[in-house]
């Protein structure tokens, strides 16, 4: 099934698609501003230029739209330049593992939230495992002995081998 809507009107919708201030970056936001969290956005400073930055506890937190980074709930991808849009999507999956590579060796800590954890299902069990994951990194930042020394010290809250629908 081709597109539904012409070049330009394809083009126009694509133009006003917004790369920062997106409604799942504002849950987050408001969530950590009433958690206490003070933060900067969008530090040019460091690679991948995080959407949010918490310099104090050397965290980083990437809100991501699952379409434009290739998460696994995006089943669906476009007919029409198809070729283009997979090649696009592995760009930016690219791109965004070497950043948060780079990040991680510089001492950050990396948190990645999807879109689809975001969902008004999810949202409360995704900010609830947000603030765990900021919890550890507070404790672990003021020298408190890790009280599970099993879990990872990097948190990562995106649900990759969990089904990510709505």
């Amino acid at each position: 099934m081709g597109d539904r809507m012409t070049p330009e009107q394809r083009h126009r919708c694509m133009s006003r698609i917004r790369g920062r201030d997106t409604k799942p970056e504002l849950v987050v936001r408001r969530w950590l501003w009433h958690q206490g969290f003070r933060y900067r956005l969008y530090v040019k400073s460091l690679p991948g230029r995080p959407d949010i930055v918490m310099r104090k506890w050397r965290t980083v937190i990437f809100v991501n739209g699952c379409f434009w980074h290739g998460h696994e709930c995006q089943k669906h991808r476009p007919a029409t330049n198809a070729q283009f849009w997979q090649e696009k999507i592995d760009r930016n999956r690219e791109r965004d593992s070497r950043n948060q590579a780079l990040l991680q060796a510089a001492g950050w800590h990396v948190i990645v939230v999807w879109e689809c954890q975001l969902a008004p299902k999810r949202r409360l069990e995704t900010l609830h495992e947000l603030d765990l994951a900021l919890s550890r990194i507070v404790l672990q930042r003021n020298g408190a002995p890790a009280p599970y020394p099993d879990l990872d010290e990097s948190p990562a809250i995106a649900a990759e081998s969990e089904s990510c629908q709505p």
